[in-house]
């Protein structure tokens, strides 16, 4: 839990003046103390010193990783259990402190042909957990499926998984370390001891310390660089932004490439290797058995298979607090980590105004309280504000549809995924710069094997042509992505330098931190992997104004001189 005090001050009178105050007083003191530490040498910028001139980190020509997947005889990937034991554990929240998911897996998956699923009820799913480790007194069971992967063509192999098992524990305490094991201990199977701590109670006072934010991870040896540097930040939750495995770069029969289109255009469907989630999640789960992860779904989860079915593998291998968040769907869902409520967007599903997602969206943000969770942040895959070549405006329609009903409600920061590389905008609303407008942030620079994006859409021959940018998976592949008509860019698809709503990027693999520090103040660190640990790519503290850019109408006492606002567009 993450609390701010500050020294005694004089105050104004007009106390619609406090908020701006203390924050400003916030800013000084963290960076007085910063400084008098010696812990850097100038003072992190805060959004309230922008809009800031935009920057180009110019690409480290000797530093380009080692993009190459980890193979299946790497240890870290390799089955290590007998039997029916569990393997594959992770931590997922619901949507309040109060509740978590447990997941793993039992049993080995098949890939080939005339393939006999296991029976997920021959296989029980319970958790027991407490909160010392000698006394897992606490019960709790769950439900077990396993998927198929199935492609009705000659020759390409099948794939049916091992059982996976979804139990939700519930009745916990707020900021508690909790103990526990899974597995059927009937038969018996059960896990080692693990723990993990729930998010603090959801308070205007309360925050997890460190939320690390990560996209596009795939499984190379760029991945196990970004993985251990997110670790030596001990990070209090993990919000992956999509595309997880990258298993869809793969045969079924386990030969893979950098660009599946380059490499495997004669195939008859895309096809995937399913074995690639299993060796994620063996190698993430030192990780995930403790720190808590929840994901939203990525254009490299679609994985296309018999009868038109897709995202198969993502809806079953994680656990999603849909239901809890009142979502009919496991691509779209909400949840509170204390005094931060996180909407989690999908980006290929309806995401039109008449669609189900978009009404969800609209009541769950109509019952936001910001005295509770004062912090808005909504993440989805594919970026708005990105300005490289790659998957320029692809997100157009999304945005089209869902920017004002985010801009209404006063989202304060977006986290996307999608291009392989760091940007980070400037408060921005409809590509204009706009002081309520929220922060979009695209870390798409987990690891995958796919090539990092370099070429900016603003540099000069590399506007892509207006109609290759949509997407068929994203929309339906309609087009939403005109001329600009106001602005320095007007009449045209791109801008010609790079656009004042892009604060800074930089194409390198890394990580992010989010620390909120209290309703007002949240401090942002992006890690480069060829960095030391403890240095930063890029920092500062993203302020929030909730008496200059109000949510709701507010009332005010007769005499009372009204604050000046910022005018919602």
């Amino acid at each position: 839990m993450a609390s701010s005090s500050l020294p005694s001050i004089s105050l104004p009178v007009n106390v619609f003046e406090l908020n701006n105050i203390l924050s400003l007083v916030l800013t000084l003191t963290i960076t007085s103390i910063l400084l008098a530490n010696g812990a850097m040498a100038m003072a992190i910028p805060t959004t309230l010193d922008g809009p800031f001139k935009p920057v180009t980190i110019p690409l480290d020509e000797s530093f380009r990783g080692n993009a190459i997947d980890l193979p299946d005889t790497d240890p870290r990937v390799q089955r290590t259990v007998e039997g029916f034991e569990p393997e594959q554990i992770s931590v997922s929240l619901s949507s309040t402190h109060d509740s978590v998911w447990i997941s793993w897996i039992t049993g080995e998956f098949q890939i080939g042909n005339n393939l006999k699923p296991l029976d997920p009820k021959s296989v029980a799913s319970v958790v027991r957990y407490g909160t010392l480790r000698s006394q897992l007194n606490r019960r709790a069971t769950g439900h077990s499926l396993v998927y198929n992967q199935l492609y009705p063509f000659l020759g390409l192999q099948n794939y049916t998984s091992g059982i996976i098992h979804h139990v939700r524990l519930t009745g916990l305490k707020p900021d508690t370390l909790y103990h526990y094991q899974c597995g059927d201990p009937s038969i018996p199977a059960m896990s080692g001891a693990y723990c993990f701590r729930t998010m603090p109670d959801s308070s205007s006072t309360s925050y997890p310390s460190r939320i690390a934010i990560v996209g596009d991870v795939g499984l190379t040896y760029n991945t196990t660089s970004t993985v251990s540097h997110m670790i030596s930040n001990r990070p209090d939750l993990i919000l992956l932004v999509g595309d997880v495995t990258y298993a869809n770069l793969y045969l079924t029969n386990g030969t893979g490439s950098d660009c599946y289109a380059c490499s495997f255009a004669n195939s008859p469907i895309h096809e995937t290797y399913q074995p690639r989630w299993d060796y994620w999640g063996r190698y993430m789960q030192p990780v995930l058995s403790k720190v808590p992860i929840m994901v939203v779904e990525g254009n490299h989860e679609y994985e296309e298979q018999a009868e038109n079915r897709t995202f198969i593998a993502y809806t079953s291998r994680f656990a999603f607090p849909s239901k809890e968040s009142g979502s009919l769907s496991k691509f779209y869902y909400s949840f509170n980590a204390g005094g931060i409520h996180f909407i989690m967007l999908g980006a290929y599903v309806s995401f039109d105004k008449s669609g189900d997602q978009y009404k969800w969206l609209e009541e769950d943000l109509a019952n936001v309280d910001r005295e509770v969770t004062p912090w808005l942040v909504a993440t989805w895959h594919a970026p708005w504000y990105s300005t490289y070549k790659a998957h320029y405006r692809e997100a157009e329609c999304m945005r089209v549809a869902m920017e004002d009903l985010l801009y209404k409600y006063g989202v304060d920061v977006v986290f996307n995924g999608h291009v392989h590389a760091y940007e980070r905008s400037n408060r921005v609303y409809n590509y204009t710069l706009d002081p309520c407008g929220p922060v979009h942030i695209t870390v798409g620079d987990g690891g995958n094997r796919e090539k990092m994006a370099v070429p900016h859409a603003d540099e000069p021959g590399n506007c892509p042509e207006p109609s290759t940018t949509p997407d068929k998976i994203l929309g339906g592949g309609k087009f939403c992505g005109f001329n600009f008509t106001s602005g320095p860019a007007a009449g045209k698809f791109c801008w010609d330098r790079q656009p004042d709503y892009s604060a800074f990027r930089e194409s390198s693999f890394g990580h992010g931190i989010l620390e909120v520090k209290n309703k007002t103040h949240a401090l942002w660190t992006w890690h480069r992997n060829q960095d030391f640990y403890e240095a930063a790519g890029d920092q500062i503290y993203i302020v929030r104004q909730p008496d200059l850019c109000p949510v709701q109408p507010e009332t005010y006492r007769l005499n009372k001189p009204k604050p000046q606002k910022a005018k919602r567009r």
